[in-house]
């Protein structure tokens, strides 16, 4: 795992298998953006079975099959959509891509598991919404700054038992080291990535659905801007956002594409949680200038006193193996389809009423 490269980040956890071999089969297809590697990595480590990987890009399926390699090479998308054994299909594509891909997956009966952001426009989010009625397959979401973190699950853990009563605000910092040398030629295509509230903001916004409890929310005011890079002028590097929740509460959060070379992870992403009756920081991936090099650092305050914990170890991640089961038996323990399209939702609705303050349209 490349802690200072973030489009490849792809952590691993304990294997905790729910199934045996075979017994739930997957195949991976379009592998633009190294988070796929994550999303193998939390279904292999699950007990899930690896059986398809197709690219029109060799050199990707090669690149693959050296992490997987029991994965065989697909020679088109049909004979993966056409397998009857693979129940799902896991996709990093290119960002506008994934919707329709994901039509088509759910069309040929098979439930789907794309990279965040799901969809880059209202009309892929409705055209899937149509398709997972009808078919009655899973759209499901990698967002992993919550879902493949321990530091937020675990709080997610201690909001659930009350240990800070209602949250009524969130506030969230994402910023992401640029790597520009290392990025396809669609991340800067502005039609193609979505923009920055569409994109990483979408991390943000699931994670303040699921620690607020909220169902729905309004975008109230959201910003992007190009504030340092004219050479790639539909690139947006910065963009903030507020929310208010159905039910009071707040959300704030701001990405960005500056973390500093001099960081030793490619961004220092914190969420700070506050309740009714106490608060809670979560420092993802680095307590700076210390030797804690490694994240998942949580703080608790509550009437209580002050703890910390390193959730390294604590929770594994139990996203994959509840999305396993959810699968074969049809349920919504891992994550509800609500949640994923609403979070979806609020970050293209984001993006639209995003004010322009810095770069030209």
């Amino acid at each position: 795992m490349n802690r200072s490269d973030g489009m490849n980040y792809a952590p691993r956890g304990k294997p905790a298998p729910v199934v045996g071999p075979g017994e739930f089969v997957f195949s991976a297809a379009h592998i633009d953006h190294g988070h796929i590697y994550g999303m193998c990595n939390g279904l292999t480590e699950a007990g899930a079975t690896i059986k398809y990987v197709y690219d029109p890009d060799p050199e990707k399926v090669k690149r693959f099959q050296e992490a997987f390699p029991q994965a065989k090479a697909a020679e088109s998308l049909e004979q993966v959509l056409e397998d009857r054994e693979t129940a799902m299909v896991a996709s990093s594509n290119v960002t506008s891509e994934r919707g329709p891909l994901g039509v088509k997956v759910m069309n040929a009966g098979k439930d789907y598991f794309v990279d965040k952001a799901p969809f880059t426009t209202m009309g892929q989010l409705n055209s899937a919404r149509e398709t997972i009625a009808r078919t009655k397959r899973k759209y499901m979401v990698y967002y992993s700054e919550r879902l493949h973190v321990e530091g937020a699950i675990l709080a997610g853990y201690m909001i659930d038992q009350g240990e800070i009563g209602r949250v009524i605000s969130v506030t969230g910092f994402g910023p992401h080291r640029l790597g520009a040398a290392g990025r396809p030629k669609w991340f800067f295509e502005r039609e193609k990535y979505g923009g920055i509230l569409c994109d990483i903001g979408s991390h943000q916004i699931e994670q303040y659905l699921h620690f607020a409890h909220e169902e729905d929310a309004q975008v109230q005011l959201s910003r992007i801007g190009n504030y340092a890079h004219p050479e790639y002028p539909e690139l947006e590097d910065f963009g903030d956002c507020s929310i208010l929740g159905q039910n009071g509460s707040t959300n704030y959060f701001r990405v960005d594409w500056f973390n500093p070379d001099g960081l030793r992870t490619w961004g220092d992403g914190r969420t700070f949680i506050l309740g009714t009756e106490g608060f809670i920081e979560i420092r993802k991936y680095i307590n700076l200038a210390s030797d804690q090099v490694d994240g998942n650092h949580v703080f608790l305050v509550n009437g209580k006193g002050e703890k910390y914990y390193n959730a390294t170890g604590m929770t594994g991640y139990p996203f994959f193996g509840q999305l396993i089961l959810d699968c074969l038996n049809r349920t919504e323990n891992a994550m509800t389809q609500a949640h994923a399209l609403k979070a979806a939702e609020l970050c293209l609705q984001a993006q639209e009423k995003a004010v322009r303050v810095a770069g030209q349209p």
